[in-house]
């Protein structure tokens, strides 16, 4: 899910939808207006589940998209190699999760552990 905000309102750490990806910003800079023109706004940011920086340039008072990001809580039912298999503690959902060999070691069934979901992605914190 997400939500429409104004360009003007977003804020360091906070989140943002770019190319469909929620990231964080890492940076905003503000341009002042010019002689025929608005403010503009650069944002710098970094992809949430996939680490690739972006960076936005809109005026200032355009719209954007903020993703809803929930951090939860999942039991870890099994592991087999670098899959995982976890079951949301509130809603009993249940889905499969690619970790690295080290997140996978330390896991061990039966244990709960947070994770971030957004826009229908997933992954450990």
């Amino acid at each position: 899910m997400k939500e429409q905000t104004e360009v003007g309102k977003l804020k360091e750490g906070r989140y943002v939808v770019v190319d469909e990806e929620p990231c964080r910003i890492v940076s905003i800079a503000i341009s002042k207006p010019g002689k025929h023109g608005a403010a503009k706004s650069r944002i710098d940011c970094i992809g949430i589940f996939d680490g690739v920086k972006r960076s936005i340039v809109q005026p200032v008072s355009a719209k954007t998209y903020v993703p809803i990001v929930e951090r939860k809580t999942a039991q870890v039912i099994s592991i087999a190699g670098a899959t995982i298999q976890l079951m949301d503690v509130k809603d009993f959902d249940m889905f499969e999760l690619t970790v690295t060999e080290e997140q996978a070691s330390d896991l061990e069934p039966g244990k709960e552990i947070a994770y971030i979901s957004s826009l229908g992605k997933k992954k450990l914190e």
